[in-house]
């Protein structure tokens, strides 16, 4: 990595929020008929296909996923939050996340918030706005703000540098 690396910031994540429910697994995620692929763009093309056959034509770069409990529960498969990182999903926020998934999905750069209250008042295809340094989430359709807690720093910079293997690179590179 470059030193101009040394500066990125996590920006804010604006997009149309795809709303899901409880105990969504990771083989709902990404099914393991398709996991014959290391390409991540491959597996974007099978993300949600089994819960929402119309995901992939209607997910836009920035959007953001709204999920209920235990959001990633199931197998510890890191398929499932590359494949939804790589479908342009920009952020995931549910009221609970399965432990291995979180962990997964901030090893490979994916930001995830927790926030019952925004689940409960974000509608599928709302406009919203996460600021991921104050952990303000805005439903931009209502006008209505919720607060989640925001990443700590080392999280933060774990995320800014596209996961944790990017991140050692950096580290091992500039300091």
């Amino acid at each position: 990595m470059s030193k101009a690396n040394k500066n990125i910031k996590l920006t804010n994540a604006l997009g149309t929020a795809h709303k899901y429910g409880d105990n969504v697994d990771t083989d709902v995620i990404i099914p393991a008929r398709y996991l014959n692929t290391t390409c991540h763009k491959e597996l974007a093309k099978y993300c949600m296909i089994d819960i929402d056959k119309g995901f992939v034509t209607k997910v836009k770069a920035g959007d953001i996923m709204i999920a209920g409990n235990n959001f990633g529960c199931g197998s510890s498969r890191e398929h499932a939050p590359i494949s939804i990182i790589a479908s342009g999903v920009s952020c995931v926020i549910a009221k609970s996340f399965a432990r291995i998934f979180y962990r997964n999905a901030i090893n490979i750069g994916l930001p995830i918030l927790e926030c019952a209250e925004a689940v409960d008042g974000i509608n599928a295809g709302d406009t919203v706005l996460v600021d991921f340094s104050s952990g303000i989430i805005l439903n931009k359709t209502t006008g209505k703000k919720y607060k989640s807690l925001p990443f700590p720093e080392f999280i933060q910079k774990i995320i800014e540098c596209g996961g944790l293997l990017n991140y050692i690179k950096h580290n091992l590179y500039t300091s």
